[in-house]
Parts: structure tokens; sequence; C-alpha cells
């Protein structure tokens, strides 16, 4: 634990990491369950793994995970259903034209909500990557986000004990996505009970956004459930180590968890292609300590005046006494 934040990683973490180039990985990560959870239990802060359904958990293994998880000590963070890897959800899933298809989509996300509940997982993470469009003239903007919404309501219905939260994301693996910012899934979620939002700091960081900003938007309403923790150039989600390219970004965003008493999830949504894996776990983990750090050293009373004064040299002092 950090502070009160319980610490947990994606699994790709701990693989070797394939891309569209390398498709068999860089290596140096696990190949098993057995292996990338072997891995994991070496970076000492962590709490527990966020695993995806059918590549992970099935019907027939459930109870094998469980029990690898259990003899490491890891809790399941969070369990995602797949909605982005198989043909059949090529034109979309919640929000596909194809009724059978829309409907497809919500039974899985349905089996994912109750193998959640046998794992002892409070939340499943719906991503509606292959929701969205490539070309002009190709999306029915109104009807693709009625059928988000009922989708999603149908899902957060069917099983109270595990809540369903929506990550967001401007663009991949379609060129645009329809749930694409935090105001956008706010809008999606609107009287919908049992749902939330997965906010990744790297996809706000891509859509052009503030992420202490979206923290607070997502707060305000209610919605900020979890958090995944990676960095980029903002041109792309490169899910870099924490901190590797936005500092001061980064303590602006410690500072407002502190402040809005966020209690959740920091899980790591790292992909350490051609590096260590239980290095760059752990310098990430190291980072996050050493921004907490930062902030609490200068004092939470002495950054909220300089905020409320609104002065740029001021903002810039705090932060550069943070940093010495």
């Amino acid at each position: 634990m950090l502070g009160p934040y319980p610490l947990g990683a994606c699994l790709p973490t701990f693989t070797s990491c394939a891309d569209r180039y390398c498709l068999s990985g860089y290596g140096g990560g696990g190949k098993t369950m057995e292996e990338i959870l072997d891995l994991a239990v070496q970076v000492k802060p962590l709490d527990g793994v966020e695993l995806v359904g059918n590549w992970h958990v099935n019907d027939e293994n459930i109870d094998e995970v469980a029990g690898m998880l259990r003899e490491r000590k890891l809790k399941l963070c969070l369990l995602t259903p797949d909605l982005w890897t198989q043909a059949k959800w090529g034109k979309g899933s919640l929000a596909a034209g194809d009724k059978a298809t829309r409907a497809a989509a919500v039974e899985e996300v349905k089996k994912v909500m109750d193998w959640a509940e046998r794992l002892d997982c409070a939340y499943v993470n719906v991503w509606p990557g292959q929701d969205g469009y490539d070309y002009c003239f190709q999306a029915d903007f109104p009807a693709a986000m009625k059928w988000l919404r009922e989708g999603v309501a149908r899902c957060a219905a069917h099983n109270p004990k595990v809540k369903v939260l929506v990550e967001y994301k401007l663009k991949e693996p379609r060129t645009h996505c329809y749930v694409n910012s935090a105001s956008k899934v706010l809008l999606l979620l609107e009287g919908i009970e049992n749902t939330g939002c997965l906010l990744d700091v790297g996809h706000a960081l891509a859509a052009g956004e503030n992420m202490a900003e979206a923290a607070c938007l997502l707060a305000e309403y209610g919605k900020l459930d979890y958090i995944h923790l990676n960095d980029n150039y903002r041109s792309w989600d490169d899910d870099m180590l924490v901190s590797a390219v936005h500092v001061p970004e980064y303590l602006e965003f410690v500072y407002w968890l502190k402040r809005l008493d966020y209690q959740g999830w920091l899980t790591l949504d790292i992909f350490p292609y051609r590096e260590e894996k239980i290095a760059s776990a752990a310098e990430s983990f190291a980072w996050l300590e050493l921004l907490f750090a930062a902030v609490e050293k200068v004092g939470m009373k002495e950054i909220e005046s300089v905020i409320r004064r609104g002065e740029g040299t001021e903002a810039s002092r705090i932060l550069r006494k943070m940093l010495s």
C-alpha cells in the first residue's frame, strides 16, 4: 500500500509485450499465468492484478485462477471483458450496427461480471475500443450512443455486487472512438446506476485533456472509481512508465487525488516492450511514491493557496519547490 491506495498492475506489465511489428514480443516476460504472476509478486508494493476474461479466466479454470491468486496473496482488482481482440467485434460491440452482435456483447459483459463476483472482484471494465468509426458516413452517431447507453444499462443491472466501469479513449483500434473523453463518459452514464469511470491517465493525455482536471470532473459527478497509470507524448497511447514525460502534470494529478480524497486502486497499465519487467513496475511505483512525497513535503495548504491566487509565477515556484 502507498498511503490509502491499493496498488495494482495489468498483466501485460509482466509479459513479453508483443506489438504489430514483433508479434512474438520482445522477451523477458512470463508466458504462462504462473510465470506472469510469479514475476508480479516480486514487485513488493503490489497488492493486486488485472485480468481479462477469456484470456486469463474462463468457466473451466476459474477455481484454478482463484487458487493462483490466493497462493501469491494477490487480489483481483479488475476483470475486463474482451470486446476488442476478436473479429466478431470488428464493427463494434455494444454499439455495433448489428443487433445480434450488440446482444452478444452484453452477454459477454454479464458473464465476466459473474466471474468477477466469484473471484471477489468489485469491478469489470468495459472498454468499447471497437465502438467507433474510421471513415466519414460510416457512423450513425445518435443510434450508436443510444445503443451504448442501453447496453451499459443492461450490464449494470445484471449484478449489483459488481460495478461496471467504462474506460474512454480517443482512438485505437478505431481512428475515432465514440467514448473519447471524460465528459463523454459522464453523458453516457448519466442516470445509470452501478456504473463509474476508469480513468486511464495516458488516454486523457492523448485526448488533449489535463489528467487532474479530468479526475476532478469525474469525481464531481461521483464517477471516479479506478485509475490506470502510465505516460505518453500525447500523440499516441504509448503506455510508458509513470512520469516518463509529464512530471509537472503528474504532481498536479497527485495533489488533486489527495484533495479529492480518492482511495481507489492505482494500477499500472504500462507496456515495457524492451525494458526489464520487474524493474519497470518497481520504477513506476518508486516515481509514484516520490510524487506523493513531493506534494506532502510542500503541504496541501500551501499548494491550495497558490492555486487560489492563480498567479503563474507562483505556480512555477511551487512546482520548483516540490522538485527541489
